[in-house]
């Protein structure tokens, strides 16, 4: 079963997670901020790598529109440690190995691979604004241009 996908107006389930230093994020902690959450498959794979490299890119950008990035992967902090220092990731990295916050975002479910039904993370994007409300809710995206377009979608560009 596939969770409700989050649509603008809905409010953003909190979440506290590890991260890759260890330190906890909290989503309520983020209040009077807007919030960028994305969730991706797997550290270190080509596609998550382009992906949070270019949220790397363009965090000064996006801060000082006011943005925090969050990118929750079922990796643990270990790994996501590894994959901050081998790409000098500057965006937080957030673990969720039981899949609860990717469950509770829709972010996990059913999805085809290759034209096969298959169950698992599905690439998303959430924007919560500053009242922990659903700006953006982006399901499947793209890898490579997402953060682009998804500037474009904030007025950003």
């Amino acid at each position: 079963m596939t969770a409700t996908r989050l649509s603008p107006g809905d409010v953003a389930p909190d979440f506290t997670l590890p991260t890759d230093d260890g330190s906890p994020v909290t989503l309520s902690d983020l209040r009077g901020r807007k919030v960028i959450v994305y969730f991706y498959p797997a550290a270190m794979t080509p596609g998550c790598t382009k992906q949070a490299c270019d949220f790397s890119d363009n965090i000064a950008s996006l801060k000082s529109a006011g943005y925090e990035v969050v990118g929750v992967s079922k990796d643990k902090p270990e790994k996501l440690a590894r994959f901050r220092e081998r790409d000098g990731l500057t965006i937080t990295l957030a673990s969720d190995p039981d899949l609860e916050v990717h469950k509770a975002y829709a972010a996990y479910g059913e999805k085809k691979l290759y034209g096969k039904l298959v169950e698992g993370v599905i690439r998303s994007t959430i924007v919560v604004d500053e009242d922990g409300k659903v700006a953006v809710a982006q399901y499947n995206v793209k890898a490579t241009g997402h953060v682009a377009k998804l500037r474009r979608d904030l007025g950003l560009d």
